[in-house]
């Protein structure tokens, strides 16, 4: 015969009756209930090849890279040739790419930094992969809130190849030897979500390996952002 452990069978005792030594119970605690499944019978379609913005894509229509080095390249040229790509595929669908991203780009200059009202982030050069060739990493702000996060690598033949394609709203991005973090604000203002992105050699791109949330309750005496937050940037 199956005995219940004699701890469990205390514990009923004790929830259920009154006055023993002192304990007094603490009455009805309210009936435990399953998750319940909401459309169960409802399931998205698969996504098809160009729906799917954590897969590699080599840019099309850049040269080479010179000495499999990122450092030699223009990473305005980068982002304007892989926003009009992936504009083209998606049809302004915004599967891939926001589609006010163009028309944000064309207030870039073709100066180096593409002139004080492009919205294209500096780049920032870091060793993403760990094979020793740093990769480019930039956003382009759409609309002062939201942003394309993008990221590039070298491959081998010196083609240039987008790594990792996130909109967002970033609250911060932050890397740490070959990890990216990218932090979100979250309906919660005391919160923030912070997806880690480590390099996934397999797959050829940037992989969420983690996504937790980050406790912002020390910042309780400090103003709010202007999104809520209370987050230190």
């Amino acid at each position: 015969m199956h005995r219940a452990p004699a701890v469990m069978v205390l514990a009923v005792l004790l929830a259920g009756c009154a006055d023993v030594e002192g304990l007094q119970s603490e009455g009805d605690l309210g009936t435990v209930h399953a998750p319940k499944s909401l459309w169960k019978d409802v399931r998205p379609d698969p996504p098809a090849p160009d729906q799917r913005p954590g897969t590699a894509a080599v840019v099309p229509g850049l040269p080479k890279a010179a000495d499999l080095s990122m450092r030699g390249v223009n990473a305005l040229s980068v982002v304007r040739a892989d926003i009009t790509s992936a504009t083209q595929q998606d049809g302004g669908t915004g599967r891939l790419v926001d589609p006010r991203a163009v028309q944000r780009l064309a207030l870039c200059t073709q100066a180096v930094d593409g002139g004080p009202d492009c919205p294209v982030r500096p780049a920032v050069l870091h060793d993403l992969t760990g094979n020793g060739r740093e990769e480019l990493i930039t956003a382009l702000d759409i609309d002062g809130r939201l942003s394309e996060l993008r990221v590039y690598t070298v491959q081998d033949d010196g083609s240039i190849a987008r790594i990792l394609s996130r909109r967002a709203v970033l609250e911060g991005v932050e890397v740490a030897a070959e990890h990216l973090a990218v932090r979100e604000p979250t309906t919660n203002p005391d919160y923030v979500a912070v997806s880690d992105y480590v390099w996934d050699p397999k797959a050829g791109i940037m992989n969420l390996s983690q996504l937790t949330l980050d406790d912002c309750s020390g910042f309780a005496q400090t103003p709010p952002h202007a999104d809520g937050s209370r987050c230190a940037r």
